[in-house]
């Protein structure tokens, strides 16, 4: 059973997000799990230094999440009455960052899918706080959908990639079986001027030739310089669905998730981004 974690601020931009993850998973028997961590919610309200008023507020701020969990139940069943998705909702008193790796850890959870901006963002930014800490600090694969996307099945997907990270094979798993139910094409993108590669990365490329064999992979090789520009020119010439990456150090997303970066490439990128995780689990 495919286990998906949807953190919600019950935007409007979380729920497309939620539309999305029972889209993409609409052939896999699926638990999906819609959470609210309310904690910011509770603090924000002042500055609280009486106990039991403090108690009082965390009751009522949570019995507003459980109301507006059901509510969203009723939306998204009413969207996708899928006989193979059962939903779970968790009102949770802490940060999202912790409330999201507490419960990916306690129910080994495959895949976090999220909007890309809250209610709360500016609309100029590409990726809300919320969105860039969930990416680089959550130990498992997020998905980020932008605002007001459109579904449409992921036929083509862009993985960079310097064939230099030892991936995962659970995680590159989780996107063989995802690609394999539409059929999709994932061009898999080098990003160096430098042709040739070594005997190392010649590995890591034959790995992941075995590992997403439910694909059609093509390989491509770019001399241009700046991984943004490459990433968007190839996005923009080839119609790609999917943006994927991986977080690890010194990798071409640890490059990207700079603000400036992001920014840049968020100007030309309204697909969805797909991150995985370089990390043991």
């Amino acid at each position: 059973m495919r286990k998906i974690v949807v953190p919600t601020d019950f935007s409007e931009n979380a729920f497309n997000a939620l539309k999305y993850a029972c889209e993409i998973f609409k052939y896999e028997q699926s638990e999906i799990f819609v959470l609210h961590a309310y904690a910011d919610e509770v603090y924000q309200l002042g500055n609280i230094t009486d106990r039991s008023l403090l108690n009082k507020k965390k009751e009522e701020v949570e019995q507003r999440s459980v109301e507006a969990l059901e509510k969203i139940l009723e939306r998204i069943r009413e969207y996708s009455p899928n006989p193979q998705h059962t939903f779970r909702t968790i009102p949770a008193f802490g940060s999202l960052i912790d409330e999201v790796n507490d419960l990916v850890n306690r129910e080994n959870t495959d895949i976090v899918v999220m909007g890309t901006r809250g209610a709360a963002n500016d609309r100029s930014i590409t990726f809300g706080s919320n969105t860039l800490m969930v990416m680089k600090y959550v130990q498992c694969p997020v998905m980020a959908i932008p605002e007001d996307y459109v579904y449409h099945a992921p036929r083509e997907l862009l993985f960079p990639t310097n064939y230099l990270i030892p991936y995962k094979r659970r995680e590159l798993k989780l996107l063989c079986e995802l690609t394999g139910s539409f059929r999709s094409n994932i061009h898999l993108l080098y990003i160096d001027p430098m042709k040739k590669l070594s005997l190392r990365q010649e590995d890591n490329k034959e790995f992941l030739k075995n590992e997403l064999k439910k694909a059609n992979l093509t390989f491509e090789t770019t001399e241009e310089k700046d991984k943004t520009v490459a990433i968007t020119k190839y996005i923009v010439h080839q119609n790609i669905d999917m943006l994927v990456m991986v977080n690890t150090r010194h990798s071409h997303l640890e490059d990207m998730l700079m603000p400036s970066t992001v920014n840049t490439l968020g100007l030309h990128i309204k697909i969805p981004f797909l991150v995985l995780q370089n990390i043991a689990r």
